[in-house]
């Protein structure tokens, strides 16, 4: 079983404090991510700088794309993303035309998503789900477990490579252990922390303790 990913999520409000963190944090991840919420407020260029910063890591822009799906990627491809994350309720037709500027599309799981819906995605040739806990799910007291677990080894028996994320901490790993996942995604985890660069290789010890 593959080693799964780690990712760092970076949504922070300013351009600065997320490359100062992501700075500490890059040499312990594989995957960089400029989150929905640091794109909101400082554009595109978080993709960018983030590019620049790391020219041989996967670079994610997480635009949760709805519309204008072939815009959208193009401007994500240009900026230097590998990958680019669409809302689960974006019209097939808009996944489509994202997946002709940037072939990597992640589905990001929110909400009252369908199987139907999944089949289809995986029929246009997305292989790439992201199912997680929402920052709303866990304020209001909502922890990972078996149900979690079933819908993402579901994913994966229909062929998706399943990221996870929302909430997950060194404690939570241990739940997914024996499940292929493809990439654990940590936010607050890494950059909450005093020391992001220590809390991302206490994750990256964690992933290796359990899948090598």
């Amino acid at each position: 079983m593959a080693r799964p990913n780690l990712q760092v999520a970076l949504d922070q409000d300013s351009l600065e404090d997320a490359l100062g963190i992501v700075k500490q944090a890059g040499p312990e991840v594989d995957v960089v991510e400029a989150g929905t919420i640091l794109q909101l407020q400082e554009g595109i260029k978080a993709v960018h700088c983030l590019r620049h910063m790391f020219p041989d890591k996967i670079v994610v822009s997480d635009t949760k794309c709805a519309d204008a799906g072939g815009t959208v990627a193009k401007h994500s491809a240009d900026a230097g993303a590998n990958w680019m994350t669409m809302i689960c309720c974006a019209t097939i037709p808009t996944m489509q035309a994202a997946k002709k500027e940037l072939t990597d599309l992640q589905v990001e799981l929110y909400g009252d998503w369908t199987w139907e819906q999944a089949k289809k995605w995986r029929e246009i040739g997305i292989d790439q789900a992201v199912y997680h806990q929402s920052r709303d799910a866990l304020l209001a007291g909502e922890v990972w477990g078996e149900k979690d677990l079933n819908v993402v080894k579901k994913l994966i028996d229909m062929g998706f490579k399943v990221s996870v994320t929302g909430g997950l901490t060194v404690d939570t790993l241990k739940l997914f252990k024996g499940v292929p996942v493809f990439t654990f995604i940590a936010g607050r985890a890494i950059t909450g922390a005093d020391d992001p660069h220590a809390a991302a290789k206490a994750l990256r010890d964690e992933i290796t303790k359990y899948w090598g």
